[in-house]
């Protein structure tokens, strides 16, 4: 018996269309997921903070506040997973998606069945990465001015400074710091940063490396931690402490 998603599923849908919002609470209450369904920024950061989801449906073409910056936002405080509606299919809009930390998207029209099979799949990937067992060294991992700790998936810098990462960040670091001085390929990142079942784009490693460089302060006009190897990948060049 899968022991994943055994836990009850809480969901919020953020979507401006109130018919969407009731079909997909609807529809997903059928499943067992209890959904609450908002139409905007404001009412999102309300829900949030009375109610623990696990996971944000979020449209992308929001009036005001669209959900790219809503989604931004979210990888910012939480840890949430986070699944983006959008009605263009375009691969810079995926791109640009997972650049600000979705951890997966849904092009309309979309059959509902494939929406919970895709909520299946990223909440097992976010539940199975917490019960991996533990770390070494008190669940911290040590490199540099940095400690990153297994258990609360956070990343702590000299000064005790908490910086988020997303889902997706926290899966690629976790890659690199476990396999220190290794030229790792793109296809194998972006199938540990994302989990299997999604399409890889080489671009969209990039921009996850790109935004680690930025949270790790590591230039990138000559990186001290994550280097690319032209033709190959990137290696991790920083030493594990302790």
């Amino acid at each position: 018996m899968d022991f994943s998603l055994t836990l009850p599923i809480r969901l919020l849908i953020v979507d401006d269309d109130p018919q969407i919002r009731a079909m997909l609470a609807e529809y997903l209450s059928t499943f067992g997921m209890e959904a609450d369904g908002v139409e905007g920024g404001v009412e999102m950061r309300r829900a949030m903070m009375a109610t623990p989801y696990d996971l944000v449906i979020l449209d992308l073409s929001l009036p005001g506040e669209n959900g790219l910056a809503l989604c931004r936002e979210l990888r910012a405080q939480t840890d949430v997973a986070v699944i983006m509606l959008t009605a263009r299919a375009e691969l810079a809009d995926r791109v640009v998606g997972l650049e600000v930390g979705a951890d997966d998207y849904v092009t309309k029209p979309f059959e509902m069945r494939e929406l919970v099979a895709r909520i299946h799949t990223v909440l097992r990937r976010s539940r199975g990465d917490a019960r991996r067992a533990p770390a070494p060294s008190g669940h911290e991992l040590r490199f540099g001015d940095w400690r990153l700790n297994t258990t609360l998936r956070q990343l702590v810098d000299r000064e005790e400074v908490v910086v988020p990462l997303s889902n997706a960040e926290f899966r690629l670091l976790l890659t690199f710091v476990e396999h220190p001085n290794r030229v790792l390929d793109r296809e194998l990142l972006i199938s540990q940063a994302r989990g299997r079942g999604l399409e890889v784009f080489d671009r969209s490693i990039d921009l996850l490396v790109s935004r680690l460089r930025q949270k790790l302060r590591d230039d990138p006009r000559d990186p001290a931690l994550i280097r690319t190897v032209r033709g190959e990948g990137y290696v991790f060049t920083a030493t594990l402490e302790g």
